[in-house]
């Protein structure tokens, strides 16, 4: 096995592509971020209550 040792290509890579990743992000404005919030705070209710009542079905049931 032959250990890869010079890391430079891939660290000039990563730095690259996380520039990218910047320039192209924007901050988003309010009613933006007020909907993307409350979009993942439902589905991480929903999630939730499936796994309560999953849970509870294989608890109290099997």
């Amino acid at each position: 096995m032959i250990m890869k040792l010079n890391f430079m290509p891939d660290f000039k890579s990563f730095y690259a592509n996380a520039r990218h990743v910047i320039n192209i992000s924007y901050k988003p404005n309010v009613q933006h971020f007020s909907k993307t919030l409350k979009i993942v705070l439902v589905g991480t209710l929903i999630v939730g209550i499936l796994g309560y009542i999953i849970s509870f079905i294989v608890e109290h049931l099997i």
